[in-house]
Formats: C-alpha cells, sequence, structure tokens
C-alpha cells in the first residue's frame, strides 16, 4: 500500500471561507490597475473598431506616449486587435477581441459603481 498523504497538488488552496482575499492576483490587476486602462477597455468597446485619433479624443488630458503604450500593452496581452490597413495614409484600427469584450462586460458594473461614488462625493455625500 502507498502512503499519499504527503503528495503535493498543483490545485490552489480552496478558500476557507468567504471572506479570503484573491489577492495579489498579479497579471490581469497589473494590467488593468495602469492608467487609463480600464476606460481604454470601455471606450474601444463602445466605439467598435476604432481609430487612434478617435480613442483619443474620448481621453481630456492623455498623453500620446501613454495612449500608445497602453494600446501595444493590451494588443500583447490579447485584450484588443490591432488591424493596419495598407492605405495611404496609413489607418490603423483597434477593437476588442472575445477576451476584450468579456472583460469589459465585467468592468461595466465596476465603472458604473465608480462614477456614482464620484457623484456622491461631488454632492457632498
Amino acid at each position: 500500500m502507498v502512503d499519499t498523504s504527503d503528495t503535493v497538488t498543483d490545485a490552489p488552496p480552496s478558500p476557507k471561507n468567504d471572506h479570503d482575499c484573491l489577492c495579489p492576483l498579479g497579471g490581469v490587476m497589473d494590467l488593468l490597475s495602469r492608467r487609463y486602462a480600464m476606460q481604454l477597455v470601455c471606450v474601444v468597446g463602445a466605439i467598435g473598431p476604432a481609430r487612434y485619433g478617435d480613442i483619443e479624443e474620448t481621453f481630456d488630458e492623455v498623453s500620446s506616449s501613454t495612449l500608445s503604450k497602453r494600446l501595444d500593452e493590451f494588443v500583447e496581452a490579447g485584450i484588443l486587435a490591432r488591424e493596419q490597413y495598407a492605405e495611404i495614409p496609413p489607418r490603423v484600427e483597434y477593437e476588442l477581441t472575445e477576451t476584450g469584450r468579456d472583460l469589459s462586460h465585467h468592468l461595466e458594473p465596476l465603472l458604473e459603481w465608480a462614477e456614482d461614488m464620484d457623484d456622491g462625493i461631488g454632492s457632498g455625500g
């Protein structure tokens, strides 16, 4: 008979109760915590295939370098798809991937809640 009581498994530990923290989550949270990241997902989702200029117009004070960096990071992460057309002038469009659409669906309630909180803070309550 083989003693398996000391066998190590790759399964994550099961939650002990409803109050267990999921932190640190790492990769996805690191990406989403970057400036303008969550808003970018929502903007591209709302516009549909979106050109850089269309995306840039929706942000008040974002620098070109920051916006370009976020777009590149999201393409690399598989959240956005980047399509470059062989036209003059060159045309590049960004669109949510299936993963990006799923993420956008999950972000909507959070961003709505945040907007409500901002409205409450601004009105003194």
